[in-house]
């Protein structure tokens, strides 16, 4: 049965916005957290930019759900080492209930060292090697690893997970679906695209869980609520390669500009009709999501968690 969260935004929210969010998902009847990992918000409009793993323990104090990430890009701006041990305590502050999502990173929040950004099929391999170095180190043993584009020297996690600590890969395309089902425990994807679950149990990601995540924005005004996905998220409607490869969110506001209002009326769910909102959901369940996230744009968060508390979960749960 597929398990319904709420996504947390880094991008758009205070860390006290963030816990608050967090309590109140639990209070509505969410039954997992997913959280993203920016160093950059995509806009200025956004305007926030917490950091994950100071969030995560903050998090692991206020809420009995588990915490995924939704997604860490290991490879670039920290060290996989590093990672690796901020994704150990996170799981040992969670009881076990924490899952690292990873991907191949954005320009966007991995430039900041002014190191050039490789090519995806770079990206991919690093972040292969990178996964393979966190898993040494989650058993607690002594590792040294001189690969291609990583070095551990004589590393240890005295702290490490007390049980498993999945890694679940994203990608959104047919490569990187294959990429996740060879080497991730699960696979990450926001689109209920059937053909890229597909790839992924192809790739050798047969029984293992594919979670996604949406984003909406409840509102009795639906005209409104566009305004506001147009303001904040036009980003979201960005085609191709564009989210990796833009390094600023000055130039993220540029390529927003071709971003319609109509266009967000076409593509976002806007607006207080609940059977609308339980549709847009449910058809990651019916692409064979295992854990869907669901994030409110915008200010009207108690809207939100009040009406899929009171119609939209218990409509996808029926």
């Amino acid at each position: 049965m597929t398990e319904y969260g709420y996504f947390l935004s880094c991008e758009e929210f205070t860390p006290a916005e963030l816990l608050e969010q967090a309590r109140r998902a639990e209070q509505a009847g969410f039954t997992r957290l997913a959280i993203s990992d920016h160093f950059h918000p995509w806009n200025d409009a956004q305007g926030n930019s917490p950091f994950v793993w100071s969030m995560i323990g903050a998090l692991s104090q206020t809420t009995d759900l588990p915490v995924t990430t939704l997604v860490t890009c290991p490879t670039v701006r920290l060290h996989p080492a590093v990672t690796a041990q901020a994704a150990a305590t996170s799981s040992v502050l969670l009881g076990g209930r924490f899952t690292l999502g990873v991907g191949s990173g954005e320009a966007l929040n991995e430039h900041i060292h002014g190191d050039r950004w490789p090519s995806f099929d770079a990206r991919a391999a690093m972040l292969e090697e990178a996964i393979e170095v966190m898993r040494e180190l989650f058993t607690g043993r002594l590792v040294t690893h001189r690969g291609r584009h990583y070095t551990v020297d004589n590393a240890r996690l005295y702290t490490p997970p007390t049980g498993p600590l999945p890694i679940y890969v994203s990608g959104f395309g047919p490569s990187a679906a294959e990429l996740a089902g060879r080497i991730g425990d699960g696979f990450v994807t926001m689109t209920p695209d059937t053909d890229l679950v597909k790839s992924f149990r192809d790739g050798g990601g047969a029984g293992k869980p594919v979670i996604g995540g949406v984003k909406v924005c409840w509102s009795t005004d639906r005209d409104k609520a566009v305004d506001t996905v147009h303001r904040l998220w036009p980003t979201e409607l960005l085609p191709g390669e564009l989210a990796q490869i833009l390094p600023t969110p000055s130039h993220f506001e540029q390529a927003g500009r071709l971003v319609t209002r109509e266009m967000i009326s076409d593509s976002v769910t806007c607006g207080d009709d609940a059977d609308e909102h339980a549709k847009t959901v449910r058809a990651y369940a019916e692409a064979g999501f295992d854990e869907v996230y669901v994030g409110q744009i915008g200010p009207d968060q108690e809207a939100f968690f009040d009406a899929y508390r009171q119609h939209v979960l218990p409509m996808l749960r029926s």
